[in-house]
């Protein structure tokens, strides 16, 4: 693993809770860190991630840091292109069904687009994202339950560029909210077979913060931890790279880049 800030030395986590084959799991209840999952485009890696957190009981929003959405056409000189915010995952699907039901079934873009409009509306930009507002009309979306206030303790990227877009995001921002976020990206190929893994990935990754997580919120208070500020937080961050560390060993297919970062 490599590490922007700081470097693991010994690691620590806990088992995962045990888990359906489809991913779905009982609520154990009590405290869940929130989550954010990142792609370029919002459609392949991070919904995959999205919607295995979910079902994992987690707090989860996902976006794209790319300046539009493209997806494959029948050449790869003829993308598919959409705006972010503007065009639901049920309308992508309609027009790729209308255009060519075969080609699009066959490279499982259908198949991922109806898995798609079922968790939320439709793709949203990283760069859009306004940090600490409420998440209105966001009801319906899975993982939507603890994420109202707008706010992500953890942000997990699945390449570097956009690993790359959303560190120089946030430090263009100024960091208004001095809060701390954990931006740690997983190196996942955009195809439904690399997805798969990395979403199962993800969820271990978050079993394994959480249980970190609760151990320190109990140390320090919950309603101080909660608040998010850096001193009530700085034994859980300090604990973060060893928890990745130990998650590389169990992952090592899956390279990973961790840094502290603000909002």
């Amino acid at each position: 693993m490599d590490t922007a800030n700081g470097n693991p030395t010994s690691a620590s986590a806990a088992p995962a809770a045990p888990a359906q084959q489809n991913g779905h799991r009982e609520d154990p209840g009590g405290f869940k860190l929130k989550f954010c999952t990142v792609c370029a485009s919002n459609q392949n890696r991070s919904m995959e991630g999205h919607l295995r957190l979910a079902l994992a009981n987690y707090p989860v929003i996902s976006f794209g840091t790319g300046s539009l959405v493209r997806l494959p056409g029948p050449t790869i000189t003829q993308p598919n292109v959409y705006k972010f915010n503007e065009t639901s995952y049920d309308s992508i699907y309609r027009e790729l069904d209308a255009k060519d039901p075969r080609l699009y079934r066959a490279n499982g873009l259908l198949n991922m687009l109806g898995r798609n409009r079922n968790i939320k509306w439709g793709p949203e930009r990283w760069q859009d994202w306004q940090v600490g507002m409420p998440r209105v009309k966001k009801e319906t979306d899975k993982g939507f339950e603890g994420m109202e206030g707008g706010v992500a303790d953890i942000v997990i990227t699945c390449e570097e560029r956009c690993w790359d877009a959303v560190i120089d995001d946030l430090l263009n921002r100024g960091s208004p909210l001095n809060r701390a976020v954990h931006v740690i990206n997983i190196d996942i190929k955009d195809n439904h077979e690399e997805a798969s893994v990395g979403g199962r990935a993800m969820v271990d990754l978050a079993d394994s913060l959480n249980a970190v997580a609760k151990e320190e919120r109990e140390k320090v208070g919950a309603a101080a931890f909660d608040s998010g500020s850096g001193a009530a937080r700085a034994s859980f961050d300090e604990r973060v790279p060893e928890v990745i560390g130990e998650w590389q060993e169990r992952w090592p297919t899956l390279p990973a880049t961790w840094t502290l970062a603000w909002f």
